[in-house]
């Protein structure tokens, strides 16, 4: 990016945003879905939980001019919304390469699907030409063609990490590769709290919005004044997020990161805890891996009273996480200066892939982990290079003044 493009972020209220760049713009939706939820099951779902019928109104009001992203963490199930995501590759390839852009029977099929789902979650934010029995209805091919090319410029990003993991996974996912590519010695979570505290600020600045817009031209498109110029400026400067305010931001935490660290409880101090903070696991980690190791300890102090097979079963079960450890314990990981908390990050995935039947009963991946932090408390895993376990819990108890969570 050179230094005078321009490139911004303008922040609608809550969980949207427009991406500009230049004279071209992206709007972007986005929808979090908890684990409870399943994912996106049809076209209709997607069409109304997952945003596309707003979305495709907001483009359609802005003339056709911006793409559109819909951002998720809820994933697409086999069949229709798997389908009309390799819809939207394919056209918007033909759209990238100047093609005219076509659909084959299979497509129309979901095309229709989709037309017919923004009838009925657009309700009464649809345009006169989309209302049966307007004076300005166009036809039912016309409108089938609007969103063919709306697909064409859309693009569905599905998977994304959940709100419940943000915490403890943004700083090392999001805010560490900047960091490591500018070459700072800083920690990333101040330099992830700094830009999301300007995010934050700029979201709230927007405030709860009649009609759901995103600047005054689509007040004036549902019925409204024309904007002024001054209106334009007093709506939008306090909700855009520009490159020159993030690279201010980040200036700012590496300068001073202690005015950026998030505030925390007392420094826990078990030799987990400890082995887990110099590998630069997050605060949320360390705290979910000192929870998990209780877990974990609870149900073998309840299996061992009056099971003769537990003794047994925890001596395999030591023997299976030692070598999911050894598995993920890679020298490529290694070459890496701090590498613990993708090493946690790789346990996790690991864990979670071993089938049932390998655990004993009334386990699960959690568990485990809550194993893996046992055994890290017992000098069996690491999460750096060793070093003396014994001199830094003596350093950090004096540094929080003989404090222990």
């Amino acid at each position: 990016m050179s230094d005078d493009e321009d490139i911004r972020i303008l922040c609608e209220y809550h969980e949207d945003w427009v991406a500009m760049r230049g004279g071209a713009a992206e709007l972007v939706s986005a929808k979090h879905r908890d684990a409870s939820m399943d994912a996106y099951r049809t076209v209709n779902q997607l069409a109304d939980d997952g945003g596309l019928a707003h979305l495709f109104l907001r483009w359609r009001a802005l003339k056709e001019k911006p793409t559109c992203r819909l951002a998720t963490s809820g994933g697409l199930l086999s069949g229709d919304p798997q389908d009309l995501e390799a819809v939207t590759k394919s056209l918007r390839e033909m759209r990238l390469s100047d093609e005219q852009i076509t659909v084959n029977s299979e497509q129309a099929a979901l095309v229709a699907k989709l037309c017919t789902a923004i009838h009925t979650h657009g309700q009464k934010h649809l345009p006169p030409e989309w209302k049966e029995g307007d004076v300005e209805e166009i036809s039912a091919e016309a409108q089938k063609e609007e969103v063919t090319r709306f697909l064409s410029m859309l693009d569905i990003r599905h998977g994304l990490t959940r709100r419940a993991d943000i915490g403890f996974l943004a700083p090392s996912k999001f805010a560490k590769p900047v960091v490591d590519y500018l070459g700072y010695d800083v920690p990333c979570e101040s330099v992830w709290n700094a830009v999301y505290g300007i995010f934050h600020t700029r979201m709230r600045a927007a405030g709860p919005r009649v009609n759901a817009v995103i600047s005054p031209v689509l007040a004036f498109v549902n019925g409204g004044g024309p904007p002024t110029t001054a209106d334009k400026e007093r709506e939008l400067s306090g909700r855009i997020v520009t490159m020159q305010d993030i690279d201010l931001v980040v200036m700012t935490a590496v300068a001073n990161p202690a005015a950026y660290e998030s505030l925390g409880s007392p420094v826990r101090l078990s030799r987990a805890a400890i082995k887990m903070k110099r590998g630069r696991c997050s605060d949320n980690s360390i705290e979910r891996g000192e929870q998990l190791r209780k877990d974990y300890q609870r149900y073998w102090r309840d299996r061992l009273t009056g099971d003769p097979t537990a003794l047994a079963d925890r001596e395999r079960l030591r023997r299976l996480l030692l070598r999911v450890s050894d598995k993920v314990d890679t020298p490529s990981l290694r070459a890496q200066a701090i590498w613990g908390f993708e090493f946690w990050r790789l346990l996790q995935d690991e864990l979670d892939s071993i089938p049932a039947e390998r655990i004993p009963a009334g386990m699960d991946p959690d568990l485990l982990l809550g194993g893996i932090s046992e055994l890290a408390n017992a000098c069996q895993v690491w999460f750096s290079d060793r070093f003396d376990v014994a001199e830094e819990f003596d350093r950090l108890r004096e540094e929080n003044r003989g404090s222990a969570a």
